[in-house]
């Protein structure tokens, strides 16, 4: 039987290994093609993949088993539940591959992409310019077909040169900008705030009007401090959940 493969991460020694794999693990499982392999490779296959110990492989993997996004049998190994795909909580830690996670798993149309005046309220992350350029997406969920959430990007024009929009309605922007283009993210501030849904969103996601709405803000920066996209997810209330775990 075929084994699931999983995508390779360079690991940050200042976070816990484990949390840093089990992301890693999560992103590829929600973000992986329909009718792929269910059954994963061995732990010390894994550990060997991530360059970790089999006692943190473990650990990685026991996260996965609470959340419900695996299954592990005596004997016959370890698997992807084949509900993996439905919308686990998130849990964000400070991984650029809790962000990837948190982004996968779901089908993705792109509704449209270019030049766009900056908006007034992100001015400060876009200084001196006045034009950026927006991609707007909308997330479905796969087994279902349910809107779950839209999105839209703002990115320096520059880097919007160097981004093929196909690739978007595949992969997380952060996943594109990190992986396909190439470029260093060095840090990501998340602001997640309840909200009622307006008219545009309450449509695009199929509720009520002023429906509970959790609205996400990304901003992504590089090395120096410039940012390189400014994400904006309007997420239905009903379907998700975020838990920020702080280590004292």
């Amino acid at each position: 039987m075929t084994a699931f493969a999983p995508d390779s991460i360079v690991l940050n020694r200042k976070l816990p290994l484990w949390y840093q794999v089990s992301q890693s693990l999560r992103a590829s499982i929600l973000g992986r093609s329909p009718g792929g392999p269910l059954r994963l490779p061995t732990e010390e296959q894994l550990a060997a993949h991530y360059g970790v110990s089999v006692l943190t492989m473990r650990q990685a993997l026991k996260e996965l088993e609470d959340e419900g996004l695996i299954s592990r049998h005596r004997r016959r190994g370890t698997f992807i539940e084949p509900s993996a795909r439905q919308g686990a909580p998130v849990r964000l830690l400070g991984s650029v591959d809790a962000i990837v996670a948190q982004q996968s798993g779901m089908r993705t149309r792109l509704l449209g992409h270019g030049p766009a005046p900056v908006p007034p309220d992100l001015a400060e992350h876009f200084p001196g310019r006045t034009e950026v350029t927006a991609y707007h997406r909308l997330r479905h969920d796969e087994e279902t077909g349910e809107p779950t959430n839209h999105a839209r990007n703002y990115l320096p024009p520059e880097i919007a040169a160097r981004i093929d929009p196909g690739d978007l309605e595949n992969q997380p922007m952060t996943k594109v900008l990190r992986d396909t283009v190439g470029l260093d993210i060095a840090r990501i501030t998340d602001t997640v705030e309840a909200r009622l849904a307006d008219p545009e969103t309450a449509r695009l996601l199929d509720v009520p009007l002023l429906s509970p709405i959790l609205h996400y803000t990304g901003i992504t920066v590089d090395g120096e401090g410039r940012t390189l996209d400014v994400t904006r997810i309007r997420y239905r209330g009903d379907r998700f959940s975020f838990t920020v775990t702080l280590d004292a």
